[in-house]
């Protein structure tokens, strides 16, 4: 089994990927000392190589990341690399909601079409990496509708679900069609493609 270290700082994210990834690799927590990474990349796949490349620097270790933006139609495809910062820095997922819904409270539900993409990536040591991309097409709803999850699930609406947001499913129904649970099952089926290789 596989083992890397997780970059991600943020604890909800963590929950998810240990989730997907449980019993196929080892993942490792991120080591409390080491400082957050400042993520100035302008695209998804700069900010998550940042993420992993820190912290494979700073353990010595393979290192596991990610990066996820939120591209809603009627916004020109923004917030984007933006997204966890939407109403601003040091914003909270409820301030980032509230805006959503506020900038699109004009925008009828068809024209509401938006999708989650997230970039996996892993970069070891030798300076090896590899990254892949998980999307979830979706909307966004009118208002906020269940409990479960954070960022912006309460507002998401998958297109291949039942209508329900991603904070009304359960982690199991979410992991299977969501971005992140895409992603990173395209990573470990590219890690045994690797591994077939050597």
């Amino acid at each position: 089994m596989e083992r890397f270290v997780c970059a991600s700082a943020n604890p909800d994210k963590v929950a998810e990927i240990a989730s997907v990834l449980a019993g196929l690799v080892e993942l490792v927590p991120r080591p409390a000392h080491v400082p957050e990474v400042v993520e100035d990349a302008d695209t998804l796949v700069g900010n998550a190589r940042l993420k992993a490349a820190a912290l494979c620097v700073a353990t010595g270790c393979a290192a596991i990341s990610d990066d996820t933006g939120l591209e809603v139609d009627a916004l020109g495809g923004e917030p984007g690399v933006s997204t966890a910062m939407f109403a601003g820095i040091g914003c909270s997922y409820a301030d980032n909601r509230a805006k959503m819904l506020d900038v699109l409270r004009d925008v009828v539900p068809p024209h509401r079409t938006a999708r989650f993409k997230t970039v996996a990536m892993v970069v070891w040591p030798d300076g090896r990496e590899l990254a892949v991309e998980g999307v979830c097409e979706g909307g966004i709803a009118t208002t906020e509708l269940g409990e479960r999850g954070f960022g912006y699930d309460s507002i998401f609406i998958p297109a291949e679900g039942d209508g329900r947001t991603f904070s009304q499913m359960s982690e199991s129904e979410k992991n299977e069609i969501s971005h992140r649970g895409r992603a990173f099952r395209a990573l470990l089926a590219a890690l045994a493609d690797r591994a077939g290789e050597a």
